[in-house]
């Protein structure tokens, strides 16, 4: 009688999807030690496959870009209260803040504004988690593997509705080098007019 009664509470409780669940609780299920042996393992059969620096950064941009797409969609599953932004800075500060802790923890430590040009803006990562396991050989110093981190970012804001190219460089640690579209900057001022 006792086990009929217990079964019987049991299947009354709903069972959780893993989709439902929100984002920000999954943030303590994966050990860093695991996701820094999961990416050199990564790098490590991109390289195998490439022949030159520019061709693994390609490969690992491409990877990323993978990655920013399943993450995006996932958020958006999760999170069914959180509006979608419309707003160029708006959505570059929800990717700034928002997507970096829900990848690594912490928001990325800068977001600028180019100068001489309205279509480039900079995210800035002083110590980018996925340069840090990683042992470059002399012979390719010039890697980066934040090219990953980018092309997540890319997949990001274009799914998002912002295409855009993200490029990553050695500069204050690791600069990610948002260049959006020519018609994301001119729709975003017609929105500003209204």
């Amino acid at each position: 009688m006792e086990k009929l009664e217990a079964l019987k509470i049991s299947s009354m409780r709903p069972r959780s999807n893993i989709l439902d669940r929100p984002l920000s609780k999954g943030k303590t299920e994966v050990s860093l030690s695991i996701v820094a042996l999961l990416f050199s393992e990564i790098v490590q059969y991109s390289q195998s496959r490439v022949f030159t620096v520019p061709e693994l950064q390609t490969r690992l941009h491409d990877l990323g870009q993978d990655v920013g797409t399943r993450i995006i969609d996932l958020y958006f599953v999760r999170e069914r209260s959180s509006k979608r932004e419309t707003k160029l800075t708006q959505m570059l500060l929800f990717v700034k803040t928002t997507v970096w802790k829900n990848l690594f923890g912490k928001e990325a430590e800068k977001l600028e504004h180019a100068n001489d040009d309205e279509r480039t803006y900079y995210i800035i990562e002083k110590e980018p988690l996925v340069n840090t396991f990683i042992s470059v050989p002399k012979d390719k110093s010039s890697l980066n593997c934040a090219n990953f981190t980018a092309g997540i970012v890319e997949a990001v804001l274009t799914h998002c509705g912002f295409p855009c190219k993200v490029t990553a460089h050695w500069h204050k640690g690791t600069t990610y080098m948002v260049k959006f579209e020519d018609f994301v900057i001119a729709r975003d001022k017609q929105m500003e007019e209204k």
